[in-house]
């Protein structure tokens, strides 16, 4: 049944990576430098079937997991802090067989990947972020009232009642988050994308899994973990970053993942799509795709 979920058939291969103590499941695609490639939430690693071919055509390795908690990989009941977070990116990155390797983010996992620049730079070659701005830009905005106004990020603070209706009525809920943040003239979702995402929010443990990542940014705000995590963050990322950004995001506001600028010390590209709200990489994948190859050719 998991198999029938998660190892979406298509050009890709699929094959499960020890890493950090945890196996993860991963598809990969291609020849040549490696680009890993993190998915946000709600989704796992299918949401880059889009780039994954054209990545690989282009002369790239690439390489999409699903990152703890979700999709395939394993669903402990810990190990949802950033710390572990980047640990798991470049425990992936070493056991595929490289030193290093480029990020590319979306949402949740953009927050992963800002976090293995920061923490553990020495393997990662360069990033690239959509719908995500830096994690301290973020921290600062939550501290000054933005976590009060995202219903979401409230609503995932409850416990057990967000994990069950993540999976009732076979995972409505899911759906539901997927057209709310989606531009409305999207053709994303469509209805293979619904059925795909419902299913694999529902194999358990993940609801649970996927809600710590959020539960963790919140919750560690007035603590003394949250507070040495931010003070890691205040030296600004060393490596060239190219930022994605759908204009109609309603989940994450274009001009706070903008601010990100000031916590990059290296080239800076920020990419705006009109036409894409929080997946522009699902919603407008052939843009998204262009930006990407262009960058990367120059870096």
């Amino acid at each position: 049944m998991l198999h029938d979920q998660v190892e979406v058939p298509g050009p890709w291969s699929h094959r499960r990576i020890a890493a950090n103590g945890a196996q993860f499941h991963v598809a990969e695609l291609g020849d040549g430098p490696l680009i890993l490639l993190l998915h946000g939430f709600p989704e796992f690693w299918w949401a880059w079937r889009h780039q994954l071919p054209r990545l690989a055509e282009a002369g790239w390795r690439a390489v999409a997991m699903d990152l703890r908690g979700f999709g395939g990989s394993d669903k402990p009941p810990r190990g949802y802090d950033p710390a572990t977070f980047a640990a798991d990116v470049t425990g992936v990155i070493r056991s595929i067989g490289e030193r290093q390797a480029i990020l590319v983010g979306h949402g949740w996992g953009a927050y992963g990947a800002w976090m293995a620049a920061a923490f553990r730079p020495a393997h990662v070659r360069a990033l690239v972020t959509l719908s995500m701005p830096h994690p301290l830009v973020l921290r600062r905005h939550f501290l000054r009232g933005g976590v009060f106004r995202s219903g979401t990020l409230l609503g995932a603070q409850i416990p057990v009642v967000p994990e069950r209706r993540l999976v009732s009525d076979d995972g409505a809920f899911v759906e539901q988050f997927l057209r709310r943040w989606a531009a409305p003239q999207s053709d994303f979702p469509d209805e293979d994308a619904c059925a795909r995402y419902r299913a694999a929010m529902r194999i358990w443990p993940a609801p649970h899994c996927a809600l710590e990542y959020q539960r963790w940014a919140v919750r560690s705000l007035f603590r003394a973990d949250g507070r040495r995590f931010a003070k890691r963050l205040e030296e600004p990322i060393a490596m060239p970053v190219l930022q994605v950004h759908g204009a109609q995001d309603r989940n994450m506001e274009p001009r706070l993942a903008a601010a990100s600028r000031s916590q990059v010390a290296d080239s800076h590209t920020w990419v705006q799509l009109e036409d894409a709200g929080h997946f522009p990489h699902e919603e407008t994948p052939e843009l998204v795709n262009d930006a990407l190859v262009e960058w990367l050719g120059q870096h």
